[in-house]
C-alpha cells in the first residue's frame, strides 16, 4: 500500500506560505489566499485502486474483450482523467493490483478496513474504489454492510481496457469522483458508477460480459451522472453503512460460505464437499423460487441438523425467494435469501455469521439489509 499523504489542505497551505514572500504584498493577499480557498472548498476524494479491467491493457485498440487486467497503476489512472481535478482534490492509493476474480475474503476485509480508516479522517470527504467487474457487486455489498460512515463510497470499473477504442473507464472514473464529491450522495450507501448510471451497491449485478451496459438492478438505478452533475431519483430503504449493525473495525476474518448451483440432475456430493471443506453455510442457488429437488431434501435436512446453515437463493436473475413456498423453511430451519442473488447472499451470510448463527436472526438480517 502506498503511504498516505497529510492531505491536500495541508499541502496547499504550505504552498501558499512558500509563495507569499516572493510576490508583491497586494498580490500576496489576494492570489495565493484565493487559490488556497478555492482548493479547500473542493471536496477531498481518495481513489483506492485494486486493479481490474479499468486498469487493464490490450495488445491492440481493437481488443475490447481480450486483454490483461490490472496493468495500470493508480497515478496513471488519475493522470488520464485531468477533469477530476476540477471536481475534487484527488489523491490515490494502490491497495491491490489484481483481477477481481482473484479477490478473496482476505482482500475484502483489508479493503473494508482501509475505507473505514480513511472516512474517519476530517480531510477525506469520499472514497472511490476502482475494481474489476467480475466481483465488483460483491465488494460493493460488503462495503455497504460493514463500513460505518455516511460519507460517499463509490465502486467503479469498466468493461473495456483503457487501450481499447471507445474505452469506458475514464468517464466511469470521472463519474465516480463526481458522485463521491457530491453532497447529494451523503447517506445513500455504497454506489456503483458505470455507463452513466448510479446504481445501489446492494442491488446491482453484472448481467453480461462484453458490453459497457453490463450492470443492472431489477429495482432500477438510483440516478445518473450527466455532464458532471448527479441526478438522483431514488434511495435504498434497506439498512446500510452508518445504520448497519456490522462494523468492519471489529471484523478480522469471514467464515466460509459455499454456493451450490441448482439445475436438473443435481449431485448431493457437491453439498457434502462444501461441508467437508468447512463451510458454515451453503447457499442453494436453486431453480425458480430457490427450489430444492425432492431427491436432495433429505441431504440438506441432514446437513442442517449437523450444524451447517442452508440458505435458499435462486439463480433466476430477478424476483425474490418466498419463505415457506416450495419448501417448508420453518420446519427445516432453513433461511431464504429474499432478493439477494447467490453471490450477494454469500456475502451477507458471511458478514451475518460474524455475529450470529441463529436462523431467526439470520432471516431478520436478510429481510432488513
Amino acid at each position: 500500500m502506498l503511504p498516505v499523504s497529510t492531505g491536500p489542505r495541508v499541502a496547499l497551505a504550505a504552498l501558499a506560505l512558500a509563495v507569499l514572500p516572493l510576490v508583491a504584498p497586494a498580490a500576496a493577499r489576494e492570489m495565493p489566499d484565493a487559490a488556497v480557498e478555492a482548493a479547500i472548498r473542493k471536496p477531498n476524494v481518495v481513489i483506492l485502486a485494486t486493479g481490474g479491467t479499468i486498469a487493464g491493457a490490450g495488445a491492440d485498440a481493437a481488443n475490447s474483450a481480450t486483454y490483461k487486467a490490472a496493468k495500470v497503476g493508480v497515478e496513471q489512472l488519475i493522470a488520464a482523467v485531468p477533469a477530476m481535478s476540477t471536481i475534487a482534490n484527488v489523491r490515490g492509493e494502490q491497495v491491490f493490483q489484481i483481477a477481481s476474480e482473484s479477490f478473496t475474503d482476505v482482500q475484502l476485509v483489508q479493503l473494508g478496513k482501509r475505507v473505514s480508516a480513511l472516512l474517519k479522517q476530517d480531510d477525506v470527504d469520499g472514497v472511490v474504489i476502482t475494481h474489476g467487474t467480475d466481483t465488483l457487486e460483491e465488494t460493493a455489498l460488503f462495503l455497504d454492510l460493514v463500513v460505518r460512515s455516511d460519507k460517499p463510497i463509490v465502486v467503479v470499473g469498466s468493461m473495456r481496457p483503457s487501450t481499447a477504442i471507445s474505452a469506458d473507464g475514464a468517464l466511469n472514473l470521472l463519474d465516480a469522483v463526481t458522485v463521491a464529491a457530491s453532497k447529494e450522495s451523503v447517506g445513500k450507501g455504497v454506489m456503483v458508477t458505470l455507463n452513466d448510471q448510479i446504481q445501489a451497491g446492494r442491488d446491482v449485478t453484472k448481467r453480461t460480459n462484453i458490453v459497457p451496459s453490463a450492470f443492472f438492478s431489477q429495482w432500477g438505478p438510483m440516478g445518473m451522472v450527466v455532464e458532471g452533475k448527479t441526478y438522483f431519483f431514488r434511495a435504498s430503504t434497506k439498512r446500510h453503512n452508518a445504520g448497519s449493525e456490522f462494523d468492519i473495525d471489529t471484523i478480522d476474518s469471514l467464515p466460509l460460505v459455499a454456493i451450490v448451483y441448482g439445475s436438473g440432475t443435481m449431485y448431493a456430493g457437491a453439498y457434502k464437499a462444501a461441508v467437508d471443506a468447512g463451510a458454515k453455510a451453503i447457499v442453494n442457488a436453486g431453480t425458480g423460487n430457490g427450489s430444492v429437488p425432492g431427491y436432495l431434501v433429505d441431504t440438506l435436512k441432514d446437513i442442517r441438523a449437523k450444524g451447517t446453515l442452508i440458505i435458499r437463493s435462486s439463480h433466476v436473475g430477478d424476483g425474490f425467494v418466498l419463505r415457506n413456498a416450495e419448501q417448508p423453511d420453518d420446519t427445516y430451519d432453513w433461511v431464504v435469501a429474499h432478493d439477494f442473488n447467490p453471490q450477494k447472499a454469500k456475502i451477507l451470510a458471511a458478514v451475518a455469521l460474524t455475529k450470529t448463527s441463529d436462523t431467526k436472526e439470520l432471516q431478520r438480517i436478510f429481510w432488513e439489509y
